[in-house]
């Protein structure tokens, strides 16, 4: 899985995953040759690597118990993890055609890892507890469509994208969009508490947290909710209930297409051709779980725009780790963190491999793309789950 050696990475990982649902274990080398997978030998794993394009090496079983004992050298900062069973995976998304593109469900798609939709629905209906992992799609949980407003209010996506959310609204049970959100918002940081992995991009990301503070607390203007937003609700939010934000700031104007201070879009300064995150080092032994989240070809990563784009480290819980950052300005990239049994990562931007993603702009073809670092992230939080759980020592 280094840059010199495999022609697809992102292939790799559906390889992975697929052998996985064979019932078979695999061992993910961290920190050796970009994050190489070592997989069980036989002529049908073979072949069907050969068939999605995908680089492999045959090696001895003297071979492979060499790598594995340079890799539990002392001296060396990479270890061996078991990846036994083949995480379940769900994508939060709307049924209705949205005018932009996701780029988890396109990687998924590309490395031809199964996944199941769903949504409000069945998140109020307490489905989540048939997955072990959840993707948060570009969405918007304070009931507010997205800050879409200002730009979008006459068009005629956003116009039906509304109606169709307050009639989902009222099914279940809700006289606002704002308080089903939050509802929604609610049951997934449950899901996460009791065990569950939730990574999410984009919007996704601070918008989730905002809900999570205002619960209870309307944060809504009259053209999102029909009724006036609630007085001096900036001091009544409830930053304990968060899970990787604090002490930030909400947007008040609703025509600005921004949600709060979290978000760093409009405060960066930094030229397209300038514009890269570098990815943390960890200790493979000791930090398994951020090394896993990390393993990559190159450290630097090329950045990419979205609603939210990246994060004021200043916003961030000291208990969250950073995986990522800008060191052009100190801004924060990828996070991850724990919640009670589960965890969660969020990941700035929209799309990997197309830096200023706008609304209606067609989709990224990954065929063009199959070695995409930026992508590879993604991919590293969904075989994640797969990993063997180490005793806690006494």
């Amino acid at each position: 899985m280094d840059a010199e050696g495999q022609e697809n990475h992102l292939k790799a990982y559906g390889i992975t995953y697929w052998v996985l649902t064979k019932q078979q274990k695999v061992q993910w080398l961290l920190n050796y040759r970009g994050g190489s997978f070592l997989l069980p030998d036989g002529e049908t794993i073979r072949k069907e690597c050969q068939i999605r394009g995908v680089s492999f090496e045959v090696l001895s079983d003297g071979q492979a118990e060499a790598i594995l004992d340079e890799i539990s050298s002392p001296s060396q900062n990479q270890d061996a993890v078991i990846l036994e069973k083949a995480p379940k995976i769900a994508v939060y998304s709307p049924k209705d055609n949205q005018p932009w593109d996701d780029a988890v469900t396109m990687v998924l798609t590309y490395a031809e890892i199964p996944y199941v939709t769903l949504y409000d629905e069945e998140v109020l209906d307490d489905k989540l507890a048939l997955y072990d992992w959840l993707h948060l799609h570009h969405e918007d949980f304070t009931g507010q469509f997205g800050k879409f407003y200002g730009s979008f209010r006459a068009a005629p996506w956003y116009i039906e994208g509304k109606r169709l959310a307050e009639e989902r609204a009222l099914k279940l049970g809700f006289q606002k969009v704002s308080d089903e959100k939050s509802a929604v918002a609610e049951k997934i940081r449950r899901y996460v508490i009791g065990g569950g992995f939730m990574f999410a991009m984009c919007s996704a990301t601070d918008s989730f947290d905002i809900a999570l503070a205002a619960k209870g607390v309307d944060i809504c203007e009259p053209m999102f909710d029909g009724d006036p937003s609630e007085a001096n609700y900036q001091g009544k939010l409830d930053f304990s209930r968060t899970f990787a934000f604090t002490n930030f700031t909400l947007e008040r104007n609703p025509l600005r297409y921004e949600f709060s201070s979290i978000d760093m879009t409009a405060k960066r300064k930094i030229p397209k051709e300038s514009d890269y995150f570098s990815l943390m080092e960890f200790s493979a032994k000791w930090d398994p779980v951020p090394t896993m989240l990390t393993q990559n070809h190159t450290t630097l990563v090329k950045g990419f725009m979205g609603q939210t784009t990246s994060f004021v480290r200043g916003e961030v819980k000291p208990t969250v780790m950073v995986l990522g950052e800008s060191k052009l300005n100190g801004e924060a990239r990828y996070l991850h963190g724990i919640q009670g049994k589960g965890f969660f990562t969020f990941y700035g931007g929209h799309d990997p491999e197309d830096y200023q993603h706008r609304v209606g702009d067609p989709k990224t073809e990954l065929e063009l793309h199959p070695t995409s670092p930026g992508y590879r992230l993604i991919l590293n939080n969904v075989l994640f789950p797969a990993a063997r759980k180490k005793k806690q020592k006494t």
